[in-house]
């Protein structure tokens, strides 16, 4: 074969790239050489100014001339548009090349491709600054977090989105916040900010990549770690491939990096876990920003945003609402024009007023709008999916506000587990079961229940007013109180039967006080002066308590104290565990509070209890409702169609595209998973010509050679073959 000439522009390239390697070897000897280099290059530079045209393309560093990179942004700044495609890739590249050689810094670097990004047409152009940006400052925030470059670049963003408001330019900024949040490289309170200002933009797409980076952001950073962690590699099988074929630089390369990827990875494992907060928790001031968000893109009428664009604003606003717990009245009465069955999206509708429901809403407020739900949806008339629809967002929004519902209409609607679709039936239960937790006094007293009708008996069941808080402790103490009662009752019981009941059980803290050493004094004492007459037989044992005697004239003492709320103070005090106040929990207290939580769980699985007040009252308040939760009971009982059956058939397999056997299935599978294949199938693979002079050799042998080969192969087999591996 003839060898191939080379072209002149290729031996020059090829020259530079060479030159370029010995002068990284040795500078001083190839100093002559870059300096021809350097003077082609401005030469060709000076033409190019002069006359725009597609001169030759600079790919040295030199880090003794100073104006070279100041050469290189004027060019790429005041002709990125007249440049050659090449040309500019080029250039782009050696502005990044000095950038790892530190001849520049980051933020000289971002600063010159910024502005170029949001003006330039060329998308192949704005393509690759993207990625040498997010590059860039993945790079340099790989150590350690260098704030100094993350706030100019924030302050950068910022001033690109508050500048112009109308301006599609903002989308650049959210989408580099975006990624560089869900690669966790920024994460504190300053891309929210950003993200929080491309909200209020006019330009509908700046908003929507803002709404989605608080309603997504959160959950496409974890599906990233997820990803990460998932990746298993198997080192025995990475070497055993080693082992098996021929020796390479490249196999050893492979194999160097997933040993240092598996190190990373236990590294990481062993490491504490970062402390991420949601980017919803980091917003500043979150009470003013939902309301201007509510009345700049939702309640004013100039808007002319689409619908999809007013249900993703309409997410995030009731997001913040039931997540902090924000009070904005006017937008419970905004609901009322959408809450119809004709209503396009309504099921995201009833989804997002069930988000901005909590128990801080007044019930007044959400009450009107519950029997709105209920006129609308709920009726004999109605299809059985939108009665469904309706019965469950009635039961999202009072699992939130249980004051919301009248007993009229709770009665009503709970009959409905008697029509005849079984998703209607589903929601109507689900209903009941909620206020037979959370307020059983509404229903009727054949649809209370077991539990809800001893609770209510023995006061255990109660009713939480308005605003009232749940007081806050540690979860499961009560249990680990009562496990440490049963504790000590068995002691002490094995102790009396031992005959040992006076010795005092060791845990019990001994403070220097015992109520049982003291003498209590009655009213009936004869003597005036207060004294009692000790005998020297009561100073060996303790005095028991004498019981104060009610005589007539207490009974006709007023009863100037209200008992009730005595007794009910009292029994607030009782229901506060006093363990944690009393006592310092040691290790072995918590990993056996940690089993009694399992324990608990467990039960509650079981059906064993029935307490889930607190878990249905503040459900999903963290990941938020969606229309699909809505559905659900109006998909139950529901015949699947053809093609849906056909589809669910089809998950999970193959494709179909190509029709193969078992076995060559079963191969490919092999093959891809990189095991090697046997004996026989590398046989049947050899070449013919290298297997003729074994099968002629076969031919000749005599019948004595014959019977050595094959009694020799017997013996072999019974030893665990030629590596012994049965011995």
């Amino acid at each position: 074969m003839p060898k191939r000439k080379v072209a002149a522009l290729e031996k020059v390239e090829a020259d530079l790239v060479n030159l370029q390697y010995k002068i990284r070897r040795d500078p001083r000897s190839y100093a002559q050489e870059f300096y021809d280099q350097w003077l082609a290059y401005d030469a060709q530079r000076q033409i190019f100014i002069s006359n725009p045209a597609t001169p030759t393309s600079p790919t040295s560093t030199p880090n003794s001339l100073p104006p070279y990179p100041d050469h290189l942004k004027q060019l790429l700044n005041q002709h990125h548009a007249t440049l050659d495609k090449e040309l500019r890739e080029k250039v782009v590249g050696s502005l990044v090349l000095l950038r790892r050689k530190d001849v520049i810094d980051s933020t000289s670097l971002l600063t010159t491709l910024f502005p170029i990004l949001v003006t330039t047409p060329s998308k192949t152009l704005r393509s690759l600054l993207y990625t040498k940006i997010i590059s860039d400052l993945r790079e340099s925030n790989s150590k350690a977090t260098n704030h100094k470059l993350n706030r100019t670049i924030q302050t950068v963003l910022h001033n690109l989105v508050t500048s112009d408001r109308t301006s599609t330019k903002g989308m650049w900024a959210t989408r580099i916040t975006r990624e560089l949040w869900r690669r966790q490289i920024w994460t504190d309170a300053r891309p929210c900010d950003v993200m929080k200002e491309a909200c209020l933009s006019d330009n509908e797409k700046v908003v929507v990549g803002g709404v989605r980076f608080f309603l997504g952001g959160d959950k496409e950073r974890e599906e990233l770690e997820d990803e990460d962690s998932d990746v298993d590699i198997d080192i025995k099988k990475v070497k055993h491939q080693g082992t098996i074929n021929k020796k390479s630089k490249k196999r050893q390369k492979a194999y160097e990096k997933a040993v240092d990827k598996i190190k990373k990875q236990e590294k990481k494992k062993h490491s504490p876990h970062p402390l991420n907060f949601s980017a919803l928790h980091l917003i500043h001031d979150p009470q003013g920003f939902a309301e201007k968000l509510f009345q700049k893109h939702l309640q004013n009428t100039k808007n002319r945003f689409t619908l999809d664009t007013k249900l993703l604003i309409l997410q995030l606003v009731t997001r913040l609402v039931g997540l902090h717990k924000l009070t904005i009245i006017s937008l419970y009465s905004w609901f009322v024009r959408y809450l119809t069955p004709k209503q396009l999206s309504v099921t995201s509708f009833l989804a997002s007023l069930a988000q901005a429901t909590h128990n801080l809403v007044p019930p007044d407020v959400i009450e009107p709008l519950v029997v709105k739900i209920a006129n609308e949806f709920v009726s004999e008339a109605s299809a059985s999916e939108v009665a469904a629809a309706g019965i469950n967002s009635i039961r999202e929004v009072a699992m939130r506000q249980p004051l919301c519902m009248t007993e009229t209409l709770l009665q009503d609607l709970v009959m409905y587990q008697r029509s005849k679709d079984k998703g209607v039936v589903m929601a109507a239960k689900g209903l009941q079961s909620l206020y037979r937790e959370v307020y059983p006094e509404l229903l009727q007293k054949k649809f209370r229940g077991k539990d809800a009708t001893m609770g209510l008996r023995s006061g255990a069941v109660k009713l939480r007013k308005f605003g009232e808080e749940e007081q806050g402790g540690i979860e499961g103490i009560e249990l680990l109180e009562k496990y440490k009662e049963e504790q000590k009752r068995k002691r002490l019981e094995e102790l009396e039967l031992n005959g040992n009941a006076e010795k005092k059980d060791d845990d019990e803290e001994d403070d220097g006080f015992n109520s049982d050493e003291w003498e209590v004094a009655s009213d009936d004492s004869d003597s005036s002066s207060g004294w009692i007459d000790v005998s020297d037989d009561e100073d060996d044992e303790p005095a028991k308590k004498r019981l104060r005697k009610s005589g007539p004239a207490d009974d006709e003492v007023p009863d100037l104290v209200n008992t009730a709320e005595e007794d009910a103070a009292v029994a607030e005090i009782n229901r506060i565990s006093k363990l944690a106040t009393t006592s310092i929990l040691t290790p072995a207290d918590l990993a056996k509070l940690e089993e009694l939580r399992r324990e608990a769980k467990v039960d509650k699985a079981l059906g064993r209890t029935s307490k889930r007040k607190m878990e249905l009252i503040e459900k999903h308040i963290e990941d938020g409702i969606t229309a699909d939760d809505i559905e659900l009971p109006g998909q139950l009982g529901k015949k699947t169609t053809k093609e849906e059956r056909a589809a669910l058939a089809r998950e999970g397999k193959p494709g179909r595209e190509e029709h193969k056997s078992t076995q060559a299935i079963r191969k490919a599978k092999k093959e891809a998973e990189g095991k090697s294949t046997t004996n026989k199938e590398k046989a049947r693979k050899k070449n013919f010509l290298m297997t003729i002079g074994k099968a002629r050799a076969k031919n000749k042998r005599s019948l004595v050679d014959t019977q050595k080969t094959l009694r020799g192969h017997i013996a072999r087999s019974k030893s665990g073959g030629r590596r012994k591996n049965g011995a």
